[in-house]
């Protein structure tokens, strides 16, 4: 379930912390698209064994990369093949494929690297990276406007690039993928996605970290860097940490996605009258909430989401204006002639055991004269989102080994 259209992604620098084994990746936003706007960016909606991480101590640093002046999102740079070659790649929480455009030149070429080979016939990861029974390995993933196929292969991944004094790249082998050779939808800047989701293919899975966490940088600063942690460097420190179990009851709970208990929304001291099962996971896998860092603009199954909806209105004096083909959002308000926006109340979620704190940059979108609602209304047989839009300027720890989420409000540039 991964987005890879609006707003937001990942843009990163990869390095392995020396004071405690686990990659640590620099994150800054990327801006995407020559010529559009953010509110062009918001019309694209694309859903879509090595060595591991507890023995390396390494410190690794690799360049930040800021692309063009408009639109953004998180990418992650990384290198594949003999010899290395670069590519950006979506950071995706929703899926757990590996995967690279691969061509002729500038593009990655298997065939050109010795490195490479198919993705053995008796390999674990067949199961669930294969479309096909048969060997060779193909893959076939379908997304919201989109899909990619090839063969699956290993490969030696390269992370961070050697700067005087400041650590070396580290390459570790055997890291199986999928490799892109038809594909549709638009990738923006992205030539790759890294799926950090449950399944054993996921780079999470696959580098044994067990834990992750990242901290995502506001849509509107298009400067600053943040940081990814894979491994035992993950960790959440100071106050204000709030933790909230994974949902494991389920059967359906553990086979890709992350999925919260959510209980209730409030805005202000305003506790929306939400049924209670409004997010809940049903036993045939429809419903329910999952976090997701490739899925932007948060969504909300229509009972929920028509009750956030209506006590906006409730609160917002401006006029409302249609802009849902500038925005793909539902709920608009014309902005004054000074561009002033008013005061609002922070949105909360109450998760099980933790309430998450929204400030309205976190749920208001500021476009050219309108301000917005960031959010969007999903049928009860999708089920919601939490997208990364909601996440800005929060570290978020996944503790996958004890399937726990934790997050704290942060300086994510700072970080």
């Amino acid at each position: 379930m991964a987005n890879l259209s609006v707003l937001l992604m990942l843009a990163c620098a990869a390095a392995l912390a020396s004071s405690a084994a686990g990659l640590r990746v620099e994150l800054k936003r990327v801006h995407s698209d020559p010529g559009a706007t953010a509110s062009e960016l918001m019309r694209r909606d694309m859903s879509w064994s090595g060595r591991k991480l507890t023995s390396l101590d390494d410190t690794l640093t690799a360049p930040t990369r800021k692309d063009l002046p408009s639109g953004g999102s998180y990418v992650m740079t990384l290198s594949i093949g003999e010899p290395p070659v670069a590519f950006l790649a979506t950071i995706d929480t929703g899926s757990s494929t590996i995967m690279t455009q691969c061509g002729s030149s500038p593009q990655y070429d298997p065939s050109s690297s010795p490195s490479f080979t198919e993705l053995p016939c008796n390999s674990s990861l067949r199961p669930e990276l294969c479309a096909d029974k048969g060997c060779p390995c193909t893959f076939n993933q379908t997304y919201a406007v989109g899909w990619a196929s090839g063969p699956v292969g290993v490969e030696n991944f390269t992370f961070g690039s050697a700067v005087a004094g400041q650590g070396q790249a580290v390459t570790i082998a055997g890291i199986a993928f999928g490799c892109i050779n038809e594909s549709s939808g638009g990738w923006g800047v992205s030539s790759g996605l890294v799926g950090l989701g449950r399944r054993n293919q996921s780079l999470v899975s696959q580098l044994g970290a067990g834990r992750f966490s990242y901290c995502l940088t506001p849509f509107d600063d298009a400067n600053s860097t943040s940081t990814l942690f894979l491994g035992p460097s993950a960790k959440l420190n100071g106050t204000g940490v709030r933790s909230t179990p994974f949902v494991t009851d389920n059967p359906w709970a553990r086979k890709q996605y992350y999925y919260l208990n959510l209980t209730g929304i409030s805005v202000g001291n305003t506790a929306l009258d939400i049924p209670a099962n409004a997010f809940a996971l049903t036993s045939d896998g429809y419903g329910g909430i999952i976090i997701d860092s490739g899925w932007t603009t948060t969504s909300l199954v229509d009972v929920a989401y028509q009750k956030v909806r209506a006590e906006i209105i409730n609160l917002v004096t401006l006029p409302t204006v249609d802009a849902s083909k500038e925005t793909q959002l539902d709920l608009c308000f014309k902005l004054p002639s000074d561009a002033s926006t008013p005061a609002m109340p922070d949105m909360t979620f109450h998760f099980d055991g933790a309430d998450m704190v929204l400030p309205p940059e976190n749920y208001m979108f500021l476009g050219s004269g309108v301000w917005c609602l960031c959010l969007e209304s999903a049928t009860a047989r999708s089920g919601s989102v939490l997208g990364n839009y909601q996440q800005q300027n929060m570290h978020i720890l996944y503790d996958v080994a004890n399937e726990m989420l934790s997050f704290a409000p942060a300086d994510c540039s700072t970080l």
